[in-house]
Order: structure tokens, then sequence, then C-alpha cells
């Protein structure tokens, strides 16, 4: 199941309201209320647009097919997503902590100073900083409500894990590739002379690099060497560069890197960046790996077909324990059979209380 995002609302102006109506006064059609919750038409349009931008960008190719399956369980995903949000609520899960890390990783990873910048990176895309942030917040909620209420429920046997290794042999088989980490010392850093054209300079880069060569020797953690030191962009994850197969790199570091073992480090070498430190994290040789070196994937591969069902089981149990009124004309694919439709006149009242209170958020286009 897909969790679709929130969007922000498109209110509309009404110009021909009586005066005392004018001003901060829209219009928005509620096509589901969900307990104390709405889904609009606006997020019902903005889903579907967001649903053809994503497919087009995924699989040009198969886009239209991908639309058309997807399509109709749209209103679906936006009330899931409703009914996740408030047993969240109801669970007292805010996601503060873990939504301050991730802007944080963002950061890091954009390479940017502060939060400020982050906010400024979002708005120079068009985006709403405050919106953004709590599509996030959104996300991290539904998917603890997933992993605690369902994914901790489930268990997935050695016999389940090795019957799927026993069939899946030749989708298991892979190239020879090892998995490299780096620490580099530049020799082209920005606002300055290039040290490759100054010796004095190219000597004290070579230098550094050697007395980090020596820190690791000695016992110091390459992940911290390369946070606190590396020039690299890679640096905020420990100098992590990720998977290489024989054939992807220059021949000399081919060779250096495939003839060692993992956890080995090697000697400085230079580079058209400057000086490098890699280490070799992961060497796996070619053919089907062993069952001990793929079972996380395996677990994950299973954990993955088991979620689904039970996933929709779950939604369907929430379902029944809500009160859920879906306009006519819009199709709510997740439906039970068992589901209480809410007494109208209090619906009416809680989808118009709702909607004034997320007016006073939203600005209006």
């Amino acid at each position: 199941m897909r969790i679709l995002r929130p969007c922000l609302l498109l209110l509309l102006w009404v110009g021909a309201l009586p005066d005392a109506l004018r001003g901060d006064t829209v219009i928005e059609e509620i096509i589901a209320r969900i307990n104390n919750q709405i889904v609009t038409r606006t997020e019902y349009l903005r889903s579907k647009e967001q649903l053809k931008q994503e497919a087009q960008q995924q699989d040009p190719v198969n886009a239209d097919k991908v639309i058309a399956e997807r399509d109709k369980d749209i209103l679906r995903d936006l009330i899931d997503q409703q009914l996740l949000l408030e047993k969240g609520k109801d669970l007292g899960i805010t996601a503060d902590t873990e939504l301050v890390k991730k802007l944080d990783d963002m950061r890091k990873d954009m390479n940017l100073e502060n939060m400020e910048d982050l906010d400024k990176a979002a708005q120079a895309q068009g985006i709403s900083f405050e919106d953004f942030k709590q599509n996030l917040r959104n996300q991290i909620i539904t998917q603890q409500v997933i992993g605690r209420e369902v994914g901790s429920k489930m268990s997935i046997s050695k016999e389940e894990a090795q019957k799927f290794y026993d069939e899946h042999k030749n989708d298991l088989e892979q190239p020879e590739h090892i998995r490299l980490s780096e620490i580099l010392v530049s020799t082209e850093k920005k606002g300055a002379s290039n040290a490759a054209d100054d010796p004095q300079q190219l000597a004290a880069a070579q230098a550094k690099a050697e007395e980090l060569l020596a820190q690791i020797r000695k016992g110091a953690n390459f992940d911290d060497v390369a946070k606190k030191n590396s020039d690299g962009p890679t640096a905020a994850h420990g100098g992590d560069l990720g998977d290489f197969k024989r054939g992807t790199l220059a021949k000399e570091l081919e060779d250096r890197t495939f003839a060692m073992k993992p956890g080995e480090v090697s000697d400085v070498i230079r580079t058209r960046q400057g000086f490098v430190i890699l280490k070799v994290s992961e060497h796996h040789n070619a053919g089907v790996p062993p069952m001990s070196e793929v079972e996380s994937r395996i677990q994950e591969a299973l954990y993955m077909q088991k979620l689904q069902p039970a996933l929709r089981e779950y939604l369907l149990k929430l379902r029944e324990q809500a009160y859920i009124d879906v306009k006519p004309g819009y199709v709510d694919t997740g439906a039970s059979p068992n589901q209480t439709k809410p007494v109208e006149t209090t619906a009416k009242d809680t989808g118009a209380k709702e909607l004034k209170k997320r007016k006073k958020k939203l600005k209006v286009l």
C-alpha cells in the first residue's frame, strides 16, 4: 500500500458573497468524513496529479498502466492515512524526535549549514517548509503505527526463509562486487589555490592523509574519522561510497581494492581529487551467495510479502471501529461491509468544524 502524503488544499475565493462572508471565506467540497477528520475534493485531485507525476517519472513507458491500476485506490489511501494518523494519536506517537533527525539528515545530505538554509531550499522549489514538515511527520507517524500494530506481530520462520532461498537461487546470483568507504583529503578545495600546483600545500595534504591513516591503524573508527576529516561528499555518511562491480573502477583502484578483504584499509592513494584512503567494508564473490549472507534480504522480502495483506486486514478493522461517510460518486475500495456511517447532522457539523480549522492554517491560493 502506498500511503499518499496530504496535500495543500486549493481554496477558492468567492466574489459574490455578502460582505459579512468576504475576506477569508472559501468553498471546499468534502468527499469523505472519517470520525472527526475530512478528505476534500482538492486533496483527492492533488493525489491523482501526484500519482500521475510519480508514475511518469519512475516508468514513463508503463505510466498509463500504472495510473490505471492505482487510480481507483486514491480515496482508499487517503482514508487509510487518516485512520493511521488517528491511531497514532491514540498511541501517543508524536514523531517529534524522529522528525528533527530526518530533517537534520536531509540538511547534511544537501551540505547545508542550518535549518534556515533547508527552509530556503524548500521555498526555492515552490514548497512550503511547514507543509513539507507536516507531510514528513505524517509519514513517520503512519510508519510507526504500521510497525507497532502490524509488523511487530508478524514472524518469519527459518523454514520459510530457507524455502525462499532454495526457490530463488537464480534471482540471488550476483557478480563479484565490493562495498567501499573513503576518506578524502582534497587538493581542490574551494576558495583556495589548487594544492596540486603548490608543492608545500601538496605535501601538507599528503601528511594529513598519512596522519589520518595512522589513527585508523591504531584503532580509530574509520567512519568517525571520515565524518570529522573527509573532504568528500560522503563524509556525513562515514565515507560510504556504495557497491562496485568489477570493471566499474579505474584499473589501479580495482586491482587494489578487489584484492582486499572485508574490513581492510588501503594505504594513502594519490588521485586527481587529492589523497584518499579506502576501506573495503564488504566483499562478495560471484555466484549464488550463501544463505547467511543474504538472510537479512530474504527476511525483508518475506516481511513485505506478508505486510500488505496483514495491513489491509488491520485497516479493515480500523474502518469497522470508525465512522466513515463517503460522498456519492466516490468509491472507497478498502471499505468494510461492517462500517458504520455517521449520523448525517453530526457528520456535517464535524466536517464543517474540521474544514474551518484547516482554513486557518492554509494560504488561499
